[in-house]
């Protein structure tokens, strides 16, 4: 679910187990090994906040920066577009 500073991937385990599972991947594209770390933590605090909440047991969700967009949005911003990306894949 691409969602404007990140993409959102999500799928329903169907395992059984209550946990969430949660991944994080910048590329190359992202920028630099500064700019991919910075995008990485900010995505990391982003699903902390939003999936605690949002995150269904048993589904799994890996966050992918995208170029300047995920370093550069303001928090507030990012925390809607990943409220409004967890959504759209529960629907």
């Amino acid at each position: 679910m691409p969602a404007g500073s990140m993409l959102l991937q999500a799928r329903d385990r169907g395992d059984g187990d209550a946990g969430i599972g949660v991944g994080f991947t910048c590329s190359k594209k992202v920028g630099n090994a500064v700019a991919r770390n910075r995008a990485k933590r900010r995505l990391r605090e982003a699903a902390r906040v939003v999936l605690g909440g949002l995150g269904r047991p048993g589904w799994d969700y890996v966050l992918v920066g995208r170029r300047d967009a995920t370093a550069l949005r303001p928090w507030d911003d990012l925390l809607d577009d990943l409220r409004r990306a967890v959504r759209r894949a529960h629907r």
